[in-house]
């Protein structure tokens, strides 16, 4: 640990306000995608930071939109109030507060909201058709997309009607449990899958919403059809998925747009400088460098060395507020416990060379939404290449739970993802 010292001091920049945020923001000045971590999701200084360096891009470099590891059809409700749509609620919170699967506080949090009141400050500000969205990029939300879908079509296009309720009666018997229908795949191998694609193919060229709830069903359909036989295809499956909508998004806001992602670490960091990618996962941050670039693409990590966050004993469980304790030792964490300052920015340099805290494996810590803190020694952590993983990292040497809008007991139902829920 303490031959890191000096390089850490090196590439170690005090992070104290906003303004400190100047040399990453030019390090994002070409990019057209910046994707933005945290190590947990439960963490207020992960969310707080992320929504400054996010207001940063926004106001001074002309990013376009925010795209979240959220559900599309939750996230939807948000971007109108952003957006100041008609009939939208005026206070982004009435439409965070509405987010109800488990995970809640994922979204419905105080951190989110402060964040959602200051773009719609900002959009009121600008022309309609130049306003920053918020959208959802994950696949959980199968049963509340189909119902976007057919609310839709019967209002809009409704000779449509009869595919996508072709699909959705596939999916009735299930009663909106996705652990039944992945379960009845095994004896069905096709499941619902061959409705799910005559259903997207007939929307493709409608509504954007609509065709973006038509994907979210395939994706999900995939997921889960694939979750219960174990491996990577379940992981792989949802982060192409956020892939393939994030450059859908980019395409709908034009040539010129561009994107911040707030998402895990797990999701933002290139698989290939972790041991994801020997258990054949891909990641988002790892599709959108292969997609547009490694110039084109900027990934911040987040990272932790103690203190509380907001999750679950169990997959559904209540949220809690639990203690992290202090790193393992020889991990990241503890390394740069040790040499880097409380609040600390490391922008890494272009290129494979480096120090060795950057091209050295070390443990990364990972906390999902399911988080045990007595398995702390011999779980939780990413054996990780940093300066591979990331282009940069945001550090907090300790570290407090963010602040859950509801403590509401939700359906168990979902099922659990690997690793922990991420």
């Amino acid at each position: 640990m303490i031959r890191y010292g000096d390089e850490v001091a090196s590439i170690a920049r005090p992070l104290r306000d906003p303004g400190d945020l100047e040399i990453l923001l030019d390090r994002a000045a070409g990019a057209r995608v910046v994707q933005i971590g945290e190590a947990t999701h439960g963490t207020h200084e992960f969310y707080t930071w992320r929504a400054a360096l996010t207001r940063r891009l926004i106001e001074e470099r002309g990013f376009s939109f925010v795209a979240v590891e959220g559900d599309w059809p939750d996230c939807d409700r948000v971007d109108g109030a952003v957006r100041c749509a008609p009939g939208a609620p005026e206070d982004p919170r009435a439409a965070l507060v509405r987010y109800d699967r488990w995970p809640t506080w994922m979204w419905a949090n105080e951190e989110t909201v402060d964040f959602a009141r200051w773009l719609r400050g900002f959009n009121a500000r600008r022309p309609p058709d130049d306003r920053v969205g918020f959208h959802g990029l994950d696949v959980y939300s199968l049963w509340e997309s189909m119902h976007q879908i057919l609310t839709w079509l019967r209002e809009h296009d409704p000779d449509l009607v009869p595919a996508a309720l072709e699909a959705y009666k596939c999916f009735e018997p299930f009663a909106e449990d996705p652990n039944a229908y992945a379960w009845s795949t095994q004896f069905v191998s096709a499941g619902c899958q061959e409705s799910v694609v005559r259903m997207l193919a007939a929307l493709q060229d409608r509504d954007f919403g609509v065709w973006q709830n038509a994907e979210v069903v395939a994706g999900a359909e995939g997921y889960y059809r694939s979750m219960v036989q174990g491996g990577p295809e379940a992981w792989n499956i949802r982060d192409r998925h956020m892939d393939q909508t994030l450059d859908r998004l980019l395409d709908r806001y034009g040539p010129r747009s561009k994107a911040v992602v707030w998402a895990h670490n797990t999701h933002v960091g290139d698989a290939r400088a972790t041991d994801q990618s020997r258990y054949g996962e891909v990641t988002l941050g790892q599709l959108a460098r292969e997609r547009f670039g490694d110039d084109e693409v900027v990934l911040v990590g987040c990272g932790t060395y103690r203190g509380s966050v907001v999750a679950g004993p169990a997959w559904g469980a209540q949220m809690e507020v639990m203690g992290v304790p202090q790193a393992r030792p020889d991990s990241l964490e503890d390394v740069l416990h040790a040499a880097a300052p409380a609040c600390g920015l490391f922008v890494f340099p272009a290129g494979t060379d480096g120090p060795d805290l950057l091209t050295t494996v070390l443990a990364h810590r990972a906390i999902g939404v399911v988080y045990q803190p007595h398995r702390e020694r011999w779980a939780n952590y990413v054996p990780t290449i940093l300066g591979g993983r990331y282009d940069a990292f945001l550090w907090f040497d300790e570290t407090h739970a963010l602040r859950p809008l509801h403590t509401l007991r939700v359906d168990r139902r979902e099922p659990e993802t690997f690793p922990s829920g991420v």
